[in-house]
């Protein structure tokens, strides 16, 4: 529920609008609520400014459609990530304004116009770190700060990036997504005064560890300013640029 859902339904109880039981009962959910199989928590949009969002993985289509179903009757925007087709379709026919990035496999709905503001740029160091990328990209503009995009401009062919060096300065937080050796945040960190956070993705070879060898090289970057999170988690990225970009003045 809503913050100004809350304080509508409190003004009618003062103003005798509607009785205090009928209010009481509006309000029971608010905490979390029990499906036997999932307990949502509805109360995390108060706590944390965004209401909870589906990991999918390892959850049925029924799952996640009836999950979905309450949040949206609770008045909350949706986000599912690591979705299927078939979740998708099964979220549709709950609500047909349900949409799914097929690369990012995410689920997402707007319940309403956020105010939206600018400063998140999304980078990816090649095409095959894309569907993490877009993860970050898709979460950043569920929460209202709708991505700019670079992809495609790793160390490879560095000339890519630099081409795009007034795209890196006007950007209030970026999120770097690299798999290989992971060297991309380290070039940004080093040519921008905004926070970079990196994120390792499972692309490369052998000796690459299914991402393990790219998170090594981000946590041991010499540039300031580079926070790393897990391997492929591209949407605890974008919520975390959400954040900072919520907090920054410009």
């Amino acid at each position: 529920m809503e913050v100004e859902k809350i304080k509508t339904l409190l003004e009618k109880v003062r103003s005798r609008e509607i009785e205090v039981n009928v209010a009481l009962q509006s309000l029971r959910t608010l905490p979390f609520e029990d499906l036997g199989f999932s307990k949502i928590d509805h109360h995390r949009q108060l706590r944390t400014g965004f209401p909870e969002v589906i990991f999918c993985d390892g959850k049925t289509d029924n799952q996640v459609a009836k999950i979905s179903e309450r949040i949206l009757e609770a008045g909350h925007p949706l986000l599912a990530t690591r979705a299927t087709h078939a979740m998708y379709e099964a979220v549709k026919t709950i609500d047909p304004k349900a949409r799914y990035n097929e690369l990012a496999r995410t689920i997402s709905i707007k319940q309403s116009d956020l105010n939206t503001k600018s400063g998140v740029l999304v980078v990816s160091a090649g095409t095959s770190d894309l569907p993490v990328a877009e993860e970050a990209a898709e979460t950043a503009d569920i929460m209202g700060n709708p991505p700019e995009r670079l992809y495609d401009v790793g160390v490879a062919g560095l000339h890519r990036l630099i081409s795009n060096h007034e795209k890196l300065l006007h950007a209030n937080v970026i999120i770097v997504t690299a798999g290989m050796e992971g060297a991309l945040p380290s070039v940004v960190g080093g040519l921008v005064d905004c926070p970079v956070i990196a994120v390792p993705t499972s692309v490369g070879y052998g000796a690459s560890f299914g991402g393990l060898a790219a998170l090594l090289g981000m946590l041991n970057s010499c540039a300031s300013g580079v926070t790393v999170v897990n391997i492929d988690n591209g949407f605890g990225a974008g919520y975390s640029a959400s954040l900072i970009n919520r907090l920054s003045e410009t």
